[in-house]
């Protein structure tokens, strides 16, 4: 969300979780687009997961539209109110994190350069996970059936129970 209120959403196909305590997560955007300027200026954002059931919108708010466009109604969305941020939470997401941003990195080559590529990392400061993908206090991942991205211009994964497996750290 910008700072006059405008929704936005975008998929990131770089992302991934950084700290546990506390909770960093973090995306790249090759480019200064409209979410990494939304996040400069307000400090805050939304991460929903993309299932396999919402995948098609997901792929939609990824077109190239003016700023004043919403991605909700773009892609068929629904507009969920976050608890502690002002960006709004997708309503079809089955797992959401509302972030206050800590860090927004340019990145830079290998020779000091800086790259059109900005690194935006935010705390998790509220989880919304639905109650049904939670057993014994565990969350189960496939259950949600995330989607992934697999490279290339249009490959993705689903991942489902089948893909999990279980392994114990070494002491």
């Amino acid at each position: 969300m910008d700072e006059g209120g405008r929704s936005n959403l975008a998929p990131y196909s770089f992302f991934n979780a950084f700290c546990d305590e506390p909770h960093i997560i973090g995306f790249c955007s090759n480019g200064w687009k409209d979410t990494v300027a939304n996040v400069a200026k307000t400090r805050q954002f939304v991460w929903n997961l993309a299932t396999r059931s919402i995948a098609p919108a997901m792929n939609a708010t990824s077109a190239s539209v003016p700023h004043e466009v919403d991605e909700f109604v773009l892609a068929g969305l629904t507009k969920l109110t976050s608890c502690r941020v002002k960006p709004y939470r997708v309503q079809e997401s089955p797992v959401t994190f509302e972030c206050a941003c800590t860090q927004l990195v340019q990145l830079q080559d290998a020779h000091g350069v800086p790259v059109e590529a900005w690194m935006v990392f935010g705390e998790v400061i509220e989880v919304h996970i639905d109650k049904s993908l939670i057993t014994d206090g565990v969350y189960h991942t496939a259950q949600a059936h995330p989607v992934l991205r697999g490279g290339g211009n249009g490959e993705y994964a689903e991942i489902h129970a089948e893909a999990i497996f279980s392994m114990q750290a070494p002491d």
